[in-house]
């Protein structure tokens, strides 16, 4: 039995929204500091580069998550929940790197929040795969 995705389009949107704003500060970091690959030196440029391939590299699998959780009958609260979580983490995340290189609470609670809702995500849809 599938159902029609209905709540996890907003956390997509939002997400692509995010990771797009992202894009364009690394594209503004490279013209002011001239750098066309790389980092160039530059240490504000390396971390909103690194804000940017963080965010593409969890934010894809945890919206699949939410995606198959929700198109396996999962509640449209516990979507919103787990949608509302992963926008938090990440911001959690860009505020915490975004502000330093090294190791900072908004970004050790925005990964950490990032894995459980994944893993949240994948145990309940493994869940509902072993009730059919």
């Amino acid at each position: 039995m599938s159902y029609p995705l209905i709540v996890s389009p907003l956390y997509i949107a939002l997400c692509g929204l995010l990771i797009l704003v992202l894009a364009i500060q690394v594209v503004r970091h490279r013209l002011k500091h001239r750098v066309g690959v790389g980092a160039g030196g530059h240490p504000e440029l390396e971390r909103v580069i690194r804000v940017h391939g963080n965010a593409t590299e969890y934010v894809p699998m945890s919206l699949l998550l939410l995606m198959a959780l929700e198109a396996t009958g999962g509640a449209a609260w516990l979507i919103h929940a787990f949608g509302c979580s992963l926008f938090i983490a990440r911001l959690l995340h860009l505020f915490g790197l975004g502000s330093s290189a090294g190791p900072s609470k908004p970004r050790q609670l925005g990964i950490l929040i990032n894995w459980l809702m994944m893993l949240g995500c994948a145990v309940l849809i493994l869940w509902r795969m072993l009730q059919l």
